[in-house]
């Protein structure tokens, strides 16, 4: 009786869904492996020359061919899914170059330069799932890949994402968060655009603490929407005692005047009063509400890209 050896299916790379978000696609990947499926976590560990996204950025693939998340601008995720597809039929990790350097000449990249991928094929989720949780309460998390050991563990934020040639440190942030303060129509356009691009929104109208008391934390951003300094204070207070990576709020410069008086007169200092961005956005003399909507995701979302 001759014994007749078969590879395993492998099937066909499909998404899921579209999405960059690094906490969704970390909950993919945890949720898959919940529901049994063997599952991959790929990461853009080296880039050589241009790349169309930052290093770590991250898909997750599952054994149905099912993946989400991009490591490149699109041009290149199925066949990175096919790649981890094969990663997770023989059980061990890999590295995969495309690009400049790469053996696969017919996958070229946008940008002209090259980027290497590191293939993990999970062995189990906890340690997506303590970062999930720790998200999910606004903490500051991190992971380390062991490129030798084929290990993945949770670690401490990062100063920055790094790869040295056989360790991975990724950072990931709570989702960011915008404090709106205003009853206008402005206010109400902003808070609708900054949800649908992936904000966390709270919103009061009144000008009260927007946090019940505490802070506002490095992942947040307040944005002042009002047409009166004296519902602006309270919340320019917390916000000036907090670690927001912005603050901004509407008015010309004489309103900003009035604002900076104001606070002197409360023991602010002008080092501090300088971190206020007002006239608040990125387009002068905004006249209606959806030009000053974009305006002022434009400035938030330009401050949070350069914010760790």
């Amino acid at each position: 009786m001759s014994l007749v050896l078969t590879r395993p299916e492998i099937s066909m790379p499909q998404m899921a869904f579209m999405t960059d978000a690094a906490q969704e696609i970390l909950q993919f990947a945890a949720d898959s492996v919940d529901e049994g499926f063997e599952t991959a976590l790929v990461t853009l560990v080296e880039i050589r020359g241009g790349a169309a996204r930052a290093l770590g950025a991250q898909m997750a693939v599952r054994r149905d061919g099912l993946y989400c998340g991009y490591v490149s601008g699109g041009c290149t995720e199925a066949a990175v899914a096919a790649e981890a597809l094969q990663a997770i039929a023989g059980g061990n990790d890999r590295f995969l170059r495309l690009g400049e350097g790469s053996r696969f000449f017919d996958i070229v990249l946008p940008c002209g330069g090259g980027i290497t991928l590191a293939i993990h094929v999970l062995r189990d989720n906890l340690s997506l799932r303590s970062v999930l949780e720790g998200l999910k309460s606004r903490r500051r998390m991190g992971l380390r890949y062991d490129a030798g050991a084929q290990s993945l563990e949770v670690a401490a934020f990062p100063a920055k994402d790094a790869w040295d040639g056989e360790h991975l440190s990724r950072g990931y942030r709570p989702r960011p968060r915008l404090l709106l303060s205003g009853r206008s129509i402005e206010a109400e356009r902003t808070a609708k655009l900054a949800a649908s691009t992936g904000y966390e929104v709270v919103r009061r109208e009144d000008g009260a603490n927007l946090l019940g008391g505490a802070l506002p934390d490095h992942d947040m951003a307040v944005v002042l929407l009002h047409h009166d300094l004296d519902l602006e204070l309270p919340v320019l207070r917390a916000a000036l005692d907090g670690n927001p990576f912005y603050i901004g709020a509407l008015g010309s410069s004489k309103t900003h005047e009035r604002r900076s008086a104001a606070l002197k007169e409360l023991g602010y200092e002008q080092a501090a009063i300088d971190r206020i961005k007002a006239p608040i956005g990125v387009i002068a003399k905004a006249r209606d509400a959806n030009t000053l909507a974009l305006s002022v995701l434009g400035d938030v979302a330009a401050a949070y890209a350069i914010s760790r």
